[in-house]
């Protein structure tokens, strides 16, 4: 049954992955006073894409070719071991803080490696970026995974959102503190302003997207559209783990189902509003905004030490 649940919610969320990119970009458009494109737009797009035919540079070589596929792949993966509908996780191997982060480093370092290997010339800039704002940012979610994980007694993400979800993570000051970092950590993971993502259209060429055409293309871009669902997923997950299903019986699975998506929406919605309240910056100057992230993390880190 566990099984099924893991394979049903990775098709959910590839489903519904660039739904929430259009709506995010609809929300974009009425900020800015303009009509904007039609939330299906994203589908639109990515079927236009599998249906081309496929060019690839002269001079790149067989990582060009492997990074879409894992870039898709390993974000696919995720979403079969997040407890997304109940709170235990369908795969746990999947559902384990370790895997995950190193799930979630996999996709950055092939786009990085990608955009290295092609042979434009503007491709790298996009891959120095992605690979900063990992530096960046992914510290401080190891510390916030490692206090929740000392809290709840597990690094299983299942494990923690049960505890999140009694009250039984100890020290609780620590664990909403760490809460906190997290909500800033994932928005950033998302690829929001000023944060945002090496492949975004203000970027020169798209960066390392540049490179891509026909089905590549799409799957990178169904990639980019689904890291976002995931860590958003991610936060509600261990965080916000109210209204998941506390076993397999199939009214709580579809409360759980509506619960998750209702979250999952309004976390969308807040990050939509924030993004368009800020302005981009020169990715140089991005470690002045990720230092206080760090400086949360650690701060919950230090109140799971003195027990508060």
């Amino acid at each position: 049954m566990t099984i099924i649940i893991a394979i049903l919610q990775a098709i959910l969320l590839v489903s519904i992955a660039p739904l929430l990119s259009g709506i995010t970009r609809k929300i974009r458009a009425k900020m800015h006073s303009r009509t904007g494109t039609s939330i299906f737009q994203d589908y639109y797009d990515l079927v236009k894409l599998w249906k081309r035919c496929e060019v690839k540079e002269g001079g790149s070589s067989i990582v060009s070719r492997l990074a879409p596929p894992i870039f898709l792949g390993s974000f696919i993966l995720l979403a079969t071991g997040l407890p997304l509908v109940m709170q235990a996780c369908p795969i746990p191997i999947f559902g384990d803080i370790i895997t995950i982060l190193y799930l979630m480093a996999l996709p950055r370092f092939m786009f990085a490696l990608a955009s290295i290997d092609s042979a434009g010339s503007y491709t790298a800039i996009g891959g120095v970026r992605e690979l900063l704002v990992g530096v960046l940012i992914e510290p401080s979610l190891i510390l916030v995974l490692f206090v929740m994980a000392v809290a709840a007694s597990s690094t299983n993400v299942g494990i923690m959102a049960f505890s999140v979800a009694n009250l039984s993570a100890y020290p609780f000051v620590a664990v909403v503190v760490a809460g906190v970092a997290c909500a800033m950590a994932c928005y950033i993971e998302m690829g929001k302003l000023p944060f945002d993502l090496a492949e975004a259209e203000q970027e020169i060429q798209e960066g390392p997207l540049a490179a891509y055409s026909g089905p590549s293309l799409a799957m990178m871009k169904l990639g980019v559209s689904l890291k976002q669902l995931v860590v958003a997923s991610l936060f509600v997950a261990i965080f916000v783990p109210f209204g998941a299903a506390a076993n397999a019986a199939p009214l709580e699975l579809v409360c759980g189902l509506v619960a998750y998506l209702v979250k999952v929406l309004i976390v969308f919605l807040i990050a939509s509003v924030i993004e368009n309240a800020v302005m981009r910056v020169r990715y140089k100057f991005l470690g002045r905004y990720t230092w206080f992230v760090m400086g949360i993390a650690s701060l919950s880190l230090v109140f799971l030490v003195i027990g508060i």
